[in-house]
Order: C-alpha cells, then sequence, then structure tokens
C-alpha cells in the first residue's frame, strides 16, 4: 500500500507545470558561469544574457497561456495550485523584471560594485515570486515568500557605500524578520488548530494545506486558535505590502534602496503580496468574512490616509514614491475587501497592479536618468525645468504621475474607478468616502511634482535656475521603453477590453 502511496506521489510531480521557473533558475546559475568563464572584458554581455532568459520566459508562459492543462488543478503533491491569477502573475513578474533590468542597465554602470549577482537574484526573485503565487501549501508559502525576502534583503543594501542604503538594508532586514516570525507563528497555530487529517485514496493531509484549513476553519469558525493564527499571518502580509499599521518601514527603505530595487519593491513585490492576499481571503479565511471585511476595511482606510497624509510635506522624490506606493496599497485593499463578495473584483484588482506597473515604471525611468551616483537626495527641486531641458523626459514624468494621481483619461483613473465599482457593489460606502477624499488630497502632491517639471519655479531676484539634465544619456532605446510605457499608459485608458479579457482568460 505505501509502494502505491509513493508511486501516486511521484505522479503528481509534473516539471513541466513549473517550467518557466526552471528557466529562470537555470538561467540564474548561468549567468554565474558566464561571469567565470568569460574573460572581464565579455562581462558587459551578463546583462543582456538576463534579458533574453526573461524574454523566452514570458514567450512560453504567452504562447501556454490559454492552453495550459494544469489550469485549475493542483500538483506535487497539493503544494502548488495552478488558477487563471498565476497565469496573470507570471506574465506580471516577467515584465516587471524586464523593466528592472532596463532600469539596472541606467543605474549600475555609474558604480563599481559587481553587476553579475544584481541580475542573478533578480532572476531568483522572479521565479521565486512566481512559486509564491502558486502555493496551496504553507510550508511551500513560507519558503517561496522568505526566498524573495532574503533576496531584497541583498538587494535593498546593494549600494554598500553608501549609508542611506545600508541604513535601508538594516531597517528592512529588522521589519521583514519580524514580520516573518510573526507570519511563521500565525501558521504553528493554524497547524496546532487542524493536525493531520484524512485525506482521499488513504492519504493524510496535514493542516498546512490549504484546503484542510479552509474546511477546518469552516466546521470551528469560532476557535480562538484559529483565529488567532489566521490574524497573524495577515499581519506578516501587510508587513509586505506596507499596509497600515505595519507600514512605517516604507519610506526609508525605498530612501536607501538603488532606484532599480525601489522599482522591484513597489511593483512586482507589493503585486505578489497582493495575490497572496486574495487567494487567502478567497480560499483559505473564507470562512473569517465576518471578521476579515472590518479589519481589512479598516486597514484600507488607515493606509490610504497614511499614505497620503504623510506625503504632503514631502519634498524628497523617493520617499514620495515610497508613500504613493503605501497609498496604493490602501487603493488595493479596498479591491481585495470587494473581492469577498464581488465576483469580478480580483479582476479589478490585477487590472490596477497593470496601470501601476506602467505609471510606476515611467516615473522610475526618468528618476533612474537623473540620479546621479547618490540617487537617495533626489529632491522635487531637482525636477525644476525638465520639460525645458528635456521635454521627453518631462511627458513621460507627467503622464506618469498623472496616472499615479488618477487624473483621466490616463489607465490610472480607470484602475481607481474599477476598483470604485467593486467597493460600491460591495456596499463598502464609508471606505469609498474616505477613499475618494485621499484622491483629492493626493492631487496637492502629486501635481506639486509636475509642476517642478513643467511650470517656472518662483526664485528670488538676480537668481537663476538650473536647468535639469539627465545624468544618463537617453539613447534612442531608451527613449522607445520610456515612450511604449508612457503610450501603454494613454491607451489604456482608452481602451480597457483587450487587458480585461486577458486578465480573464477569454
Amino acid at each position: 500500500m505505501s509502494i502505491e502511496l509513493l508511486k501516486a506521489a511521484a505522479e503528481s510531480n509534473q516539471w513541466a507545470a513549473v517550467l518557466p521557473e526552471i528557466m529562470l533558475a537555470c538561467g540564474a546559475l548561468f549567468l554565474l558561469v558566464m561571469e567565470i568563464a568569460l574573460p572581464r572584458s565579455q562581462h558587459r554581455f551578463i546583462p543582456w544574457a538576463a534579458v533574453l532568459t526573461l524574454g523566452a520566459v514570458l514567450v512560453a508562459v504567452l504562447s501556454n497561456y490559454y492552453t495550459t492543462p494544469w489550469l485549475g488543478q493542483t500538483t506535487f503533491n497539493g503544494l502548488l495550485r495552478h488558477g487563471v491569477s498565476s497565469q496573470v502573475a507570471r506574465v506580471f513578474f516577467v515584465v516587471s523584471s524586464l523593466l528592472v533590468c532596463f532600469l539596472a542597465g541606467l543605474v549600475l554602470p555609474r558604480t563599481k560594485l559587481p553587476r553579475v549577482e544584481f541580475y542573478h537574484i533578480v532572476l531568483v526573485v522572479t521565479a521565486a515570486m512566481m512559486l509564491l503565487v502558486q502555493s496551496n501549501h504553507f510550508v511551500m508559502f513560507f519558503v517561496a515568500l522568505e526566498t524573495v525576502t532574503v533576496g531584497f534583503y541583498i538587494l535593498v543594501s546593494y549600494f554598500r557605500n553608501n549609508p542611506l542604503t545600508l541604513e535601508a538594508g538594516l531597517k528592512y532586514l529588522i521589519m521583514g524578520a519580524l514580520s516573518s516570525a510573526i507570519m511563521l507563528f500565525g501558521i504553528v497555530l493554524l497547524y496546532g488548530a487542524v493536525g493531520r487529517v484524512d485525506g482521499v485514496d488513504g492519504l493524510v493531509q496535514s493542516g498546512f494545506e490549504f484546503d484542510v484549513v479552509a474546511n477546518y476553519l469552516s466546521q470551528n469558525p469560532e476557535n480562538m486558535i484559529g483565529l488567532v493564527g489566521a490574524g497573524l499571518v495577515l499581519a506578516g502580509v501587510a508587513f509586505k505590502i506596507g499596509a497600515f499599521p505595519f507600514q512605517i518601514w516604507v519610506p526609508d527603505v525605498y530612501q536607501g534602496a538603488p532606484t532599480p530595487v525601489m522599482a522591484f519593491l513597489a511593483v512586482s513585490s507589493k503585486a505578489a503580496g497582493f495575490a497572496v492576499l486574495l487567494t487567502l481571503v478567497r480560499e483559505v479565511f473564507v470562512p473569517l468574512q465576518a471578521m476579515l471585511v472590518p479589519l481589512l476595511s479598516a486597514a484600507a482606510m488607515g493606509t490610504l490616509i497614511f499614505g497620503n497624509v504623510a506625503a504632503l510635506t514631502q519634498r524628497n522624490a523617493k520617499r514620495l514614491m515610497g508613500l504613493s506606493g503605501v497609498s496604493h496599497a490602501g487603493f488595493l485593499l479596498i479591491g481585495v475587501v470587494a473581492s469577498m463578495t464581488v465576483d469580478w473584483a480580483p479582476e479589478a484588482v490585477w487590472f490596477y497592479l497593470f496601470t501601476y506597473l506602467l505609471a510606476s515604471m515611467a516615473v522610475f525611468g526618468v528618476m533612474a536618468h537623473l540620479a546621479g551616483e547618490d540617487d537617495t537626495v533626489a529632491e522635487l527641486d531637482s525636477y525644476d525645468g525638465l520639460a525645458k531641458s528635456h521635454p521627453l523626459l518631462g511627458a513621460v514624468l507627467a503622464i506618469g504621475v498623472g496616472s499615479l494621481a488618477g487624473i483621466p483619461p490616463l489607465a490610472g483613473f480607470i484602475g481607481k474607478l474599477f476598483i470604485f465599482m467593486a467597493a460600491f457593489e460591495a456596499q463598502l460606502y464609508g471606505v469609498l468616502a474616505v477613499a475618494v477624499g485621499c484622491v483629492i488630497i493626493s492631487i496637492y502632491y502629486y501635481f506639486g511634482w509636475i509642476k517642478a517639471a513643467w511650470f517656472a519655479t518662483w526664485l528670488p531676484e538676480g537668481e537663476v535656475p538650473e536647468s535639469t539634465q539627465p545624468v544618463a544619456t537617453v539613447t534612442r532605446f531608451r527613449a522607445v521603453v520610456l515612450l511604449l510605457l508612457a503610450g501603454a499608459t494613454v491607451l489604456l485608458g482608452f481602451f480597457q477590453q483587450p487587458l480585461t479579457q486577458w486578465l480573464l482568460l477569454k
């Protein structure tokens, strides 16, 4: 009997189902081999090998996007579940990592630090995030999440010659370790409450499997150990996405982290956190909705208020983007709360994440062009006269920031509109009122940035303004990438149907 069980377990190990992740892992190892095998003069080709690896993975995912035979199934003895959101997330993470590599190509050449290891870690973290959003087991979930977190520990403090970067790395390490401990304690409590149960075909299922935990909570919705365990797991996820009251690390870490890493944290890490949160509230903690709706609604309102109010007086560009990220986490939390009762709300969350990807990467691209060796000290005053000295960067910045602010007809406006529609359908009227008020508040600091770039700043008599010149050369390729991001942000504001149908796999 045990041999038959082992055979059945081995048959569930469908390695082809995780081919994109395997390709990324092999590509990451190949980069290290190239560093050893190639002479130093040829190391400049290694970043292109990372880009080609990501491009090949993107082609592999898109070519099998609609026809994957594992859609809706579990593999590896229930460790992974391959759903619609996991396909969407794979594309999202690969596109985001390609843009992070683009930003790294702007920033890393200004330093004397190693470059190969940066691209290696980006590939490893991307693969780990792909596995994270497919997790169907708390052990798999925790291992994948910690792989992502450890990678970010290294990336945040990558510019080790900068004191602010080292400070950011230390703060992220401490807060990340605390959040991991809280989450692990919650997982242990859930396992202690559920234990081991008899499954089908003689298999024994543990309390680490999502389905088992969901069944236990449905039968014991008032079990105190289960409630505390679920709350601690959600608190650990809240740390990762920068939600209130666990958002205090965001401005300092974003300011100290290198610009490409800040983009990676702001976009990919946030998307991974919300993908996991959607899975937890819609599949695992469904019986606890009576507790989760007011809890997450309060967290969403607190996140929105803190992010927008704290950004009003902020003049450092990177800290402003960090607080902006906190604000956007609040809008996304509204979509998560609405998803408990509105079926199409998860698609609204993913649509919002894609609009956030386009707008944020456009802004980060402009920031990377203007930042010098120390990109932690960039103030909004540094953007004075940008549109006059370099109209392309000024236009891209205005479109990206305008989309983040939710100004029509840009994509960010449509993303917020979908979230608000889902909140209205879910009857979250109080949360919706706070969100609308925060949108109005955000216009002040977003337009302050646009004002610095496009309008003359008052100066004392006799003082001449300095023209803003990009540190990095805006080559034709870089201009095309920035124009594509800005153009997609504009087009998506007018034509949403292709993306919405693609998110639904139709």
